[in-house]
């Protein structure tokens, strides 16, 4: 990482975006290892996107965290609730969606976009963030 971030100081421009998850602000009760792996990023990456040698040379750092998209991920999982529960697709589909205030899941083109603009030197003001992606289904304020 080093030699990419040197990289990026010298041409005075660059972007590392983590794709983490909305679990580092709501950690998922069986996802203990995970949960702690990908906060342990992200504390790592934002004290590193707040150095100095590094955020006022063009160089920022930020986290994405996705909830629920529409991915073959989330259909495998689901696959796994229908036979655990004998519920049907539709059925965990529309249970999970109704958890979301948005209703739906997110599709891979809006996290594509808000990814491209974390990528963008239109965010060049913005580091050190988790910029979480999730239909508004996080509870909390901050």
């Amino acid at each position: 990482m080093k030699t990419s971030i040197d990289g990026m100081i010298a041409r005075g421009f660059g972007r590392i975006v983590n794709i983490t998850s909305s679990a580092v602000k709501a950690p998922i009760d069986i996802l203990g290892l995970s949960n702690g792996a990908r906060s342990g990023l992200t504390g790592f990456a934002a004290g590193l996107a707040r150095n100095p040698d590094i955020a006022a040379r063009g160089v920022t750092i930020n986290n994405l965290l996705p909830g629920k998209f529409d991915t073959d991920r989330l259909a495998a999982t689901m696959q796994g609730a229908v036979q655990k529960s004998g519920k049907s697709l539709e059925e965990i589909r529309a249970a999970q969606q109704a958890q979301i205030p948005a209703r739906r899941f997110g599709t891979p083109r809006e996290f594509g976009a808000v990814c491209a603009f974390l990528c963008s030197r239109q965010a060049g003001y913005l580091t050190g963030q988790n910029i979480l992606l999730d239909g508004g289904n996080f509870p909390g304020t901050f």
